[in-house]
């Protein structure tokens, strides 16, 4: 008998020592890993609009028309330690046909990357720089009638005609990435315009006749603020204000964009869109755009 005590000993021994060690190698497969901290914040959102009118025999009249409107709004955020830089592009383009016309028209088309530079300094401060950029990317007509009625049109504006670019440091304040907003005192804006527009002894966007550059010096100050109305509903709204130091400071330009996201299912959602802007070096009075739709979206 004794001849198997030894043998059984050693057999017990190895496997209590085999138990252990895969005790461990799973304690240490179970260790949670630190996680990856991630830099870098992106989130977006691309639409597409569209409607459609036809009529036939109808006795109040109308004219059929077709008209599609294609969005995009991205963000793109980096933070770490006390430095942050957050970027914005909004993009947007539109055209509408009615039976009655001669040409599509616009009904959107603008392009703005916004790109904001902070160094923390305290309470949601962080002193900051602002580089903002905005122009269109096709060309803008003016619509006319020539002698026999039929409508022409004549070539107004053009993708970086006009340009604007927008150079400041100062200061922003940002709780989050839903409410923040800068203040900038000494911004340098550009205005860029193909010279070939300018008319004779006017000016084509406030740059002189001749010339393809407006230079201004002056305060800006922009605001974002966008929040959930209710379950499903999603406001967002951009303001935007620039005085010129230079020239009338009094007229002040302002840009402000509201939009509403009336979210239907993961793909599908009712958008409206309203934008105002002010600039009497572009138009004297308030220039006003609306878009409502059905939309088709697609998270980026």
């Amino acid at each position: 008998m004794r001849y198997y005590i030894a043998p059984l000993l050693f057999l017990l021994n190895f496997t209590n020592v085999f138990c252990q060690n895969e005790a461990i190698q799973e304690k240490k497969t179970d260790t949670v890993q630190p996680k990856k901290i991630k830099y870098w914040k992106t989130d977006g959102k691309f639409t597409l609009l569209g409607n459609q009118s036809a009529f036939s025999n109808w006795a109040g009249g109308g004219d059929n028309s077709l008209a599609g409107n294609i969005n995009v709004n991205y963000n793109f955020n980096y933070q770490k330690n006390n430095f942050i830089w957050n970027n914005k592009i909004v993009a947007s383009y539109g055209l509408t046909k009615n039976s009655s016309t001669d040409f599509p028209k616009k009904t959107a088309d603008g392009f703005m990357f916004n790109s904001l530079l902070g160094f923390d300094a305290e309470n949601y401060w962080f002193y900051s720089i602002l580089i903002n950029f905005k122009t269109q990317f096709t060309k803008g007509y003016n619509y006319s009638k020539d002698p026999d009625g039929q409508e022409i049109r004549t070539p107004h504006t053009d993708f970086l005609s006009p340009g604007y670019l927008l150079i400041g440091p100062g200061m922003l304040w940002e709780k989050n990435t839903n409410f923040k907003f800068n203040l900038a005192p000494a911004t340098t804006k550009f205005v860029f315009v193909n010279k070939e527009r300018t008319l004779p002894n006017k000016k084509y966007f406030g740059v002189e006749e001749g010339k393809s550059l407006r230079l201004e010096l002056g305060f800006s100050a922009s605001l974002l603020y966008k929040f959930n109305v209710m379950e499903n509903i999603t406001m967002e709204n951009s303001l935007a204000f620039f005085s010129n130091y230079l020239d009338n400071p009094q007229n002040i330009d302002l840009n402000y964009l509201l939009t509403v996201d009336m979210k239907i299912n993961k793909y599908f959602s009712t958008n409206f869109i309203f934008q105002t802007i002010y600039d009497d070096n572009a138009f004297k009075g308030f220039q006003v755009r609306e878009v409502f739709g059905i939309g088709i979206n697609y998270q980026i």
